[in-house]
Protein backbone atom coordinates (compact mmCIF):
# COMPACT_ATOMS: atom_id res chain seq x y z
CA UNK A 1 0.00 0.00 0.00
CA UNK A 2 1.32 3.63 -0.79
CA UNK A 3 2.03 5.99 1.71
CA UNK A 4 -0.07 9.13 2.30
CA UNK A 5 3.12 10.90 1.41
CA UNK A 6 3.34 9.08 -2.03
CA UNK A 7 0.36 9.66 -2.81
CA UNK A 8 0.66 13.01 -2.40
CA UNK A 9 4.09 13.37 -4.18
CA UNK A 10 2.42 11.34 -6.89
CA UNK A 11 -0.50 13.92 -7.32
CA UNK A 12 1.45 17.32 -7.39
CA UNK A 13 3.64 15.88 -10.17
CA UNK A 14 2.61 16.26 -13.62
CA UNK A 15 2.14 13.41 -16.30
CA UNK A 16 5.06 12.17 -18.32
CA UNK A 17 3.40 13.10 -21.39
CA UNK A 18 3.52 15.97 -21.02
CA UNK A 19 7.20 16.31 -20.54
CA UNK A 20 7.87 17.76 -24.16
CA UNK A 21 6.09 21.28 -23.06
CA UNK A 22 8.37 22.23 -20.24
CA UNK A 23 12.30 21.09 -22.38
CA UNK A 24 13.50 23.79 -20.49
CA UNK A 25 13.26 23.00 -17.19
CA UNK A 26 13.87 20.09 -14.69
CA UNK A 27 10.85 18.08 -15.57
CA UNK A 28 11.31 16.20 -12.69
CA UNK A 29 11.14 18.66 -10.02
CA UNK A 30 8.02 20.68 -11.12
CA UNK A 31 5.04 20.21 -9.31
CA UNK A 32 1.51 21.49 -9.17
CA UNK A 33 1.77 23.17 -5.88
CA UNK A 34 4.77 25.32 -6.78
CA UNK A 35 4.70 25.87 -10.43
CA UNK A 36 0.87 25.92 -11.18
CA UNK A 37 1.45 29.37 -13.51
CA UNK A 38 3.57 27.60 -15.14
CA UNK A 39 1.78 24.85 -15.75
CA UNK A 40 -0.93 26.18 -16.79
CA UNK A 41 0.68 28.75 -19.46
CA UNK A 42 2.31 26.06 -21.21
CA UNK A 43 -0.87 23.74 -21.54
CA UNK A 44 -2.82 26.44 -22.29
CA UNK A 45 0.02 28.07 -25.26
CA UNK A 46 1.20 25.15 -26.84
CA UNK A 47 -0.59 21.81 -25.04
CA UNK A 48 -2.14 19.01 -27.48
CA UNK A 49 -5.51 17.90 -26.49
CA UNK A 50 -4.13 15.08 -23.96
CA UNK A 51 -2.69 18.39 -21.84
CA UNK A 52 -5.64 19.63 -22.23
CA UNK A 53 -7.81 17.04 -20.93
CA UNK A 54 -5.40 16.11 -18.85
CA UNK A 55 -5.71 20.50 -17.28
CA UNK A 56 -9.15 20.55 -17.60
CA UNK A 57 -8.96 17.64 -14.77
CA UNK A 58 -7.16 19.72 -12.35
CA UNK A 59 -9.14 22.86 -12.68
CA UNK A 60 -12.67 23.69 -14.01
CA UNK A 61 -13.35 26.44 -16.72
CA UNK A 62 -13.92 29.20 -14.35
CA UNK A 63 -10.44 28.60 -12.88
CA UNK A 64 -9.55 28.68 -16.31
CA UNK A 65 -11.46 32.07 -17.55
CA UNK A 66 -10.28 33.61 -14.66
CA UNK A 67 -6.52 32.83 -14.89
CA UNK A 68 -7.11 33.56 -18.39
CA UNK A 69 -9.09 37.09 -17.92
CA UNK A 70 -6.13 38.48 -15.14
CA UNK A 71 -3.35 37.65 -18.16
CA UNK A 72 -5.63 39.31 -20.75
CA UNK A 73 -4.87 36.47 -22.86
CA UNK A 74 -1.12 37.46 -22.57
CA UNK A 75 0.90 34.36 -24.50
CA UNK A 76 -1.78 33.02 -26.23
CA UNK A 77 -1.74 32.89 -30.14
CA UNK A 78 -4.91 34.40 -31.43
CA UNK A 79 -6.43 31.18 -32.92
CA UNK A 80 -5.50 29.17 -29.06
CA UNK A 81 -7.00 32.56 -27.59
CA UNK A 82 -10.39 32.32 -29.84
CA UNK A 83 -10.51 28.28 -28.61
CA UNK A 84 -10.23 29.30 -24.54
CA UNK A 85 -13.05 31.83 -25.21
CA UNK A 86 -15.30 29.43 -26.74
CA UNK A 87 -14.46 26.30 -24.01
CA UNK A 88 -14.44 28.78 -20.81
CA UNK A 89 -16.86 31.24 -21.40
CA UNK A 90 -15.07 34.57 -22.37
CA UNK A 91 -16.79 37.11 -23.54
CA UNK A 92 -16.06 37.72 -27.42
CA UNK A 93 -16.34 41.44 -26.79
CA UNK A 94 -13.51 41.31 -23.84
CA UNK A 95 -11.15 39.03 -26.09
CA UNK A 96 -11.63 41.65 -29.36
CA UNK A 97 -10.16 44.14 -26.90
CA UNK A 98 -7.17 42.12 -26.04
CA UNK A 99 -6.31 41.08 -29.97
CA UNK A 100 -6.87 44.91 -30.52
CA UNK A 101 -4.46 46.08 -27.97
CA UNK A 102 -1.25 47.59 -28.95
CA UNK A 103 0.84 46.01 -26.96
CA UNK A 104 -0.85 42.77 -28.39
CA UNK A 105 -0.27 43.55 -31.97
CA UNK A 106 3.68 44.16 -31.63
CA UNK A 107 3.89 40.45 -30.31
CA UNK A 108 1.56 38.87 -32.93
CA UNK A 109 3.43 40.70 -35.83
CA UNK A 110 6.10 39.76 -34.04
CA UNK A 111 5.07 35.99 -34.46
CA UNK A 112 3.76 36.47 -37.88
CA UNK A 113 6.74 38.13 -39.90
Amino acid sequence: MQSQKNKKANFSRIPARLRSLFWDYDFASITWQEDQNLILSRVLTSGDWDAVVWLRSKVDDRFLRQWITRHQGGGLSPQRLRFWEMIVGIQHRQVNGWLASKKRAIWDKRLHS
